[in-house]
């Protein structure tokens, strides 16, 4: 069962951005945080809007579509 995403793209926030569903906080915010060597406790407080359970999801959705795209090459 796939379970709904937590990230989406529409056109009308920011440009087309994926942005976190129901806020306008790009994914990238959190991406960028990560890369940066900081740590997810230090991304949410910084974005409110953003649960630590929708942060979380969105990185494990990012897996499974690496994982997935990785398998079929």
């Amino acid at each position: 069962m796939k379970l709904p995403s937590v990230v989406h793209s529409d056109p009308d926030i920011p440009g087309g951005t994926p942005v976190f569903v129901g806020t306008r906080v790009p994914l990238q915010a959190l991406i960028d945080y990560l890369e940066g060597g900081h740590s997810l406790e230090e991304f949410l407080p910084d974005f409110p809007t953003v649960s630590q359970e929708m942060a979380i999801a969105a990185l494990e959705q990012a897996k499974a579509h690496l994982i997935a795209d990785a398998r079929a090459a």
